[in-house]
């Protein structure tokens, strides 16, 4: 199978699609962008042309439930092959809004593959999630370990892998990777693309990185009470670069049709209170944290097992821990407000309505 060319991100301003994004253009790669913006902004884009130093092809603001906007993408660019990020993602707020997890997550995901089989896409990356696993009996986690999701945002992926399973089965001219990423942290080396949450941060690293910066008073732990070494949660962080470059690698490497699965992770476990101690080194500032209950949908413990990225793609994560709170905290220095001009509000967080492409004025090369 040849090498993809034209790549179809969507979700493509998000933390890790534009991440993916900056990585597929510097690799050669031709990049169309759809994203609603629910919980990202347009500049996050300028900044991937930055980075690149090449243009996007296209960006399109739209939801990717919608049919018929998703298909003019298709008729307007000759897509080789789609990365999906596009979705809800925060485990807390998936307890709070089920529903809404499962119509984005599932919805967009089924809207997607519709689009793709008119137009014979056969080649799809998905995100899934190391979530699927639940509260596993045993770590490191493997991909044929039991799946036992715990929460509706990892039910959703959940379900999407089942779908991608069935689609693969009845339509055998299909090829997708759905990877098990664990806990993506950290930031490009420029300085120029990181982690943006609109409002509260909903994962743990960008809330230090706003409490080492003195815009929040504290961390809240939840829970003191699992079955760990500290007795607070232990993930497996891996910096968003390595995830970038396991996008591409699933997109570039030879793969015959079927879905098949891999995690990507570090395989190293790392406590709540261990990442505060790692970022409170890195930045040099303290990050004072208190104790807080358990979180609904919470699991005690999630490490990787990656070999069987290491066995197919020969891949490794690179990047330590050291260095996923150093680059955190260069982006949270160097870009104090995120991707907003001081002064400027945000946009509405409300899906806007669709449009044609964005015009991206961001010169490649340069910092806007």
């Amino acid at each position: 199978m040849s090498q993809p060319r034209t790549i179809l991100v969507t979700g493509g301003a998000g933390f890790i699609g534009s991440h993916t994004c900056a990585e597929l253009l510097s690799r050669g790669h031709d990049v169309v962008v759809v994203d609603n913006h629910e919980n990202s902004v347009p500049e996050a884009l300028h900044r991937v042309e930055s980075v690149a130093g090449r243009p996007l092809t296209a960006a399109y603001v739209l939801d990717v439930r919608d049919r018929e906007a998703l298909s003019n993408v298709f008729a307007s660019h000759p897509v080789d092959a789609v990365v999906h990020f596009a979705g809800r993602k925060a485990v807390a707020e998936s307890v709070r809004m089920p529903v809404e997890y499962y119509d984005t997550n599932v919805g967009g995901t089924t809207a997607l593959l519709e689009v793709m089989s008119e137009y014979h896409v056969h080649r799809l990356v998905f995100s899934s999630s190391c979530s699927l696993y639940g509260a596993a009996a045993h770590m490191p986690l493997a991909e044929d370990d039991r799946v036992a999701p715990v929460n509706p945002y990892a039910r959703s992926k959940w379900m999407c892998e089942q779908i991608l399973t069935d689609v693969c089965a009845h339509r055998p001219e299909f090829t997708v990777h759905a990877l098990r990423y664990f806990n993506p942290v950290g930031a490009h080396p420029s300085g120029l693309l990181g982690e943006d949450p609109l409002g509260v941060p909903d994962n743990l690293m960008p809330y230090i990185a706003q409490v080492a910066a003195g815009l929040r008073e504290h961390v809240t732990v939840f829970g003191d009470d699992w079955p760990t070494p500290d007795r607070t949660g232990v993930r497996d962080y891996i910096h968003v670069m390595d995830v970038a470059d396991g996008h591409r690698i699933a997109l570039e490497h030879p793969a015959p049709p079927g879905l098949h699965v891999l995690n990507l992770g570090s395989g190293q476990g790392t406590s709540v209170l261990q990442l505060i101690e790692a970022y409170q080194h890195a930045s040099g500032r303290s990050v004072p944290y208190r104790i807080g209950p358990r979180r609904p949908g919470d699991v005690p413990e999630l490490v990787a097992d990656g070999s069987a990225a290491a066995d197919t793609w020969n891949w490794h994560p690179i990047r330590d821990l050291a260095r996923m709170c150093q680059d955190s905290w260069r982006f949270q220095v160097d870009n104090p407000h995120g991707y907003r001009t001081p002064g400027v509000p945000r946009p509405a967080t409300e899906p806007q309505a669709t449009t044609g492409p964005i015009r991206l004025h961001a010169t490649p090369g340069s910092d806007t």
